[in-house]
């Protein structure tokens, strides 16, 4: 099988020591993702906007490993407080309404950065591809 592991250059992933995106034979899987563009948080204070941001970034990640957005199968979904679960549940469906993957939301106590509101994992499974 082969293993293929990606970064998308972000401010973590060197010195944390991961990847955005692994391709694993046919599941590829992104390491959580937020609203963080060019090493600064996006959309402050929008949890929807934010959602949709780490969502394209998610599939983005995918998209180099030769998934796309029908391909994913599983989302994991992380929020700060109780109160952003519909607006991220929206931006979630916005995207993926169609798809269907199964899905997690769970509220956590913080995430990195006190800015980030949520942050998005994402699985695709690619058959044969």
């Amino acid at each position: 099988m082969t293993v293929t592991r990606l970064g998308s250059g972000g401010p973590w992933e060197q010195l944390y020591g991961y990847s955005r995106v692994v391709r694993a034979g046919d599941l590829a899987i992104t390491a959580g993702c937020t609203a963080t563009v060019d090493g600064r948080v996006a959309h402050v204070g929008d949890a929807a906007a934010q959602t949709a941001q780490a969502l394209r970034i998610g599939l983005d990640a995918l998209a180099e490993v030769g998934a796309e957005r029908a391909d994913v199968v599983r989302t994991r979904m992380y929020v700060t407080d109780r109160a952003y679960a519909d607006e991220v549940g929206r931006a979630h469906n916005s995207v993926f309404g169609a798809v269907r993957p199964v899905a997690t939301l769970v509220v956590v106590a913080a995430l990195l950065d006190p800015e980030h509101l949520v942050e998005i994992e994402l699985e695709a499974y690619l058959g044969d591809r």
